[in-house]
């Protein structure tokens, strides 16, 4: 059976039957006023979640995400219907009991979130045969939802910007070149007319640069989730039983 230190685990856990088959999930837990342990949860069921069924802790299992109820699943889809309005009457406490087949337990039960979910049926404790009166004290028992609190998406797009790369090229550039008449170019220093009009012609040849693009791969982008815990400070109003002494010597009744 789930514990105190269960209560922040239990808000919308998947809920199953003892037959394995799933039921809904959690709503709202509801613990004891003296105790502090969660003895109800609410069942979320139907189309959306949109009805919610009070079961018992009673012999629960809570294993990893999900919660096993000791009960079968039609037990709890024909649960009698209870209005979560802050009030739960005798009769309606009882006919919960009785659905189950449990025996009524005496006291109130709060919800985790700290709203008072009163279950009367308690004897008043103020009178007895004893000679002693009891005094109690609501105390402020806190817990945890988990509510969806925004998204995050990656989305890829192109943008377009210029750059710049240096490349070296190459080009011809003419160069007049003279050389005196020698033993080895003799031969062709004379080979011709002696006086004759003639033209050379030499090809020069430049390197341009040029560009182009190629897509390579650079990195790898995902999105990752981590817990970061902080602490809130909640509060709310508790009640408290106070006990007055009156007798003869009391300086009041002088």
């Amino acid at each position: 059976m789930p514990t105190q230190n269960d209560i922040a685990r239990l808000a919308g856990t998947d809920v199953y039957d003892r037959d394995g088959d799933k039921i809904g999930s959690v709503g709202e837990v509801y613990l004891h006023d003296r105790t502090g342990e969660p003895e109800w949860v609410t069942v979320r069921t139907g189309l959306f979640g949109t009805k919610e069924t009070f079961v018992p802790l009673h012999r629960a299992d809570l294993s990893g995400d999900r919660i096993t109820l000791d009960f079968d699943k039609a037990k709890v889809k024909d649960a009698p219907r209870i209005d979560t309005d802050g009030h739960l009457s005798p009769e309606e406490e009882d006919h919960l009991y009785t659905h189950y087949g449990l025996a009524p337990d005496a006291g109130t039960y709060s919800a985790a979130d700290g709203r008072e979910e009163a279950y009367s049926g308690s004897p008043d404790r103020g009178t007895s045969d004893d000679d002693a009166m009891t005094r109690s004290e609501e105390r402020l028992v806190a817990g945890t939802r988990t509510e969806q609190t925004g998204k995050a998406r990656l989305r890829k797009y192109v943008v377009t910007e210029q750059q710049s790369v240096t490349v070296p090229v190459q080009r011809e550039e003419v160069r007049l070149e003279r050389e005196p008449i020698t033993e080895e170019n003799r031969g062709a220093a004379y080979d011709g007319p002696a006086i004759t009009e003639s033209e050379h012609e030499v090809t020069l040849h430049a390197e341009r640069p040029v560009v182009d693009t190629e897509a390579v791969p650079v990195e790898r982008v995902r999105l990752g989730k981590e817990a970061v815990r902080d602490e809130e400070t909640v509060g709310g109003e508790i009640r408290k039983e106070q006990i007055e002494y009156a007798g003869p010597d009391d300086p009041a009744r002088a």
